[in-house]
């Protein structure tokens, strides 16, 4: 396999087949495991091997499946599924925090990432640091001796910052601090975090790797090591583990996140080319346009731009909202990553529990959008767009 390129990988990694050859990985829908023994049983309780189960919450074959095929792709020694985005969060930092600890984070992050580190962890006496993601002094001035973690978002949600990650990840190792990267924007298709220094990496697998609005999902990247030793024991008793069935799901999505995201992609970044400029709009926010602050960074660390546009409308909410209601083929919803092409209002969405001055530190704005590329076809979309921002 490790011959094999990524999109082979995404077909055949971790396959497993049971005793009637199937050719579609099998769903096994099952809680428990039987023992032929009551001496096997203590066996598999005391030390489980590759293919030894004992209960669903701790681990499932074709979740197993899942796990191994998506570390195949990110290049990861193992990796640990959970029950959503969120639950993966929450794990590689759970898992390894403890009282007393510090963690350096960006501030420009998902509301309920934010929330876990903002409102959570401190009441457990866990003191957590904010900067400025695109500042590398912020993170050189926060990060101390002491500092047990350093969490971002590769790509930042809403607003598409881009993180130097490799020289945040120089800085934290110089220091011992692990490096915790929220990689959703960036996917595994786009991104190798783990090449520029990432200790562990997660996905909401809700997002690319479903790919079609089916069904929640999260999936945490890293070595063997990491993921068997604290990861799991800390999901597997904290029951954030994913369903045989969302597993499953999530196989198919692996077999064509590779062609549907660099589809998404190429479509992006024509729609962004081609609004960029225009009247109605403050801004378009792309990694690969070369007005983005970041450009240069987001060339380097990733092979294309990714499938999600932010636009800053003029005239603020009121003009947004009569943008999205005048949409006939983009659908107003707040996922990301999906088939369908979707468009959301983070401030009054996924961003609405921060307060104004919070948005206006992040950069998210009344008038802003964040728009999801979907495999429609890429002069309809943009057609669909152009018609929307007439109302305007």
């Amino acid at each position: 396999m490790e011959d094999w390129a990524p999109r082979t990988r995404n077909v055949h990694a971790g396959t497993r087949r049971s005793q009637y050859g199937e050719m579609s990985e099998a769903i096994f829908m099952t809680q428990g495991f039987v023992y032929e023994t009551a001496e096997q049983a203590e066996a598999r309780f005391i030390e489980s091997g590759p293919d030894e189960f004992i209960y669903a919450r701790y681990g499932n074959p074709t979740v197993a499946m899942f796990e191994e095929r998506i570390a195949a792709l990110e290049g990861t020694e193992d990796a640990f599924a959970t029950a959503s985005g969120m639950a993966a969060v929450n794990g590689s930092l759970c898992a390894f925090l403890k009282a007393g600890d510090h963690v350096v984070s960006s501030r420009a992050l998902f509301g309920s990432c934010l929330y876990i580190l903002e409102e959570i962890l401190p009441r457990f006496g866990v003191e957590v640091t904010f900067v400025d993601g695109t500042d590398l002094d912020q993170w050189r001035g926060a990060i101390r001796d002491d500092t047990t973690m350093v969490f971002l978002e590769t790509v930042a949600n809403p607003t598409l910052e881009v993180i130097d990650l490799k020289s945040v990840a120089e800085l934290a190792k110089a220091k011992g601090a692990l490096v915790v990267v929220d990689n959703v924007f960036a996917t595994p298709v786009f991104s190798k975090a783990v090449e520029l220094g990432a200790d562990l990496v997660v996905y909401s697998a809700t997002k690319h790797i479903d790919g079609q609005g089916r069904c929640l999902g999260g999936v945490i990247c890293g070595t063997r090591e990491m993921i068997r030793k604290k990861i799991e024991p800390y999901l597997k008793h904290t029951g954030g583990s994913l369903s045989p069935f969302n597993a499953w799901i999530m196989l198919k999505g692996l077999e064509t996140i590779d062609l549907r995201c660099r589809a998404q992609a190429e479509t992006a970044l024509k729609i962004a080319q081609a609004l960029e400029g225009h009247p109605a709009l403050n801004a378009v926010l792309y990694p690969y346009l070369t007005s983005h602050p970041q450009y240069g960074i987001a060339t380097e660390q990733m092979s294309a731009g990714g499938t999600v546009i932010s636009m800053d409308i003029k005239g603020g909410q009121d003009a947004a909202f009569k943008v999205l209601n005048a949409l006939e083929i983009v659908t107003i919803s707040n996922n990301l990553g999906d088939s369908k092409s979707i468009i959301t209002h983070p401030t009054t969405t996924t961003h609405q529990r921060l307060t104004e001055e919070q948005r206006a530190e992040l950069g998210i704005t009344r008038g802003l959008v964040r728009l999801s590329v979907g495999l429609e076809d890429a002069d309809d979309l943009l057609a669909d767009l152009k018609r929307a921002l007439d109302v305007i």
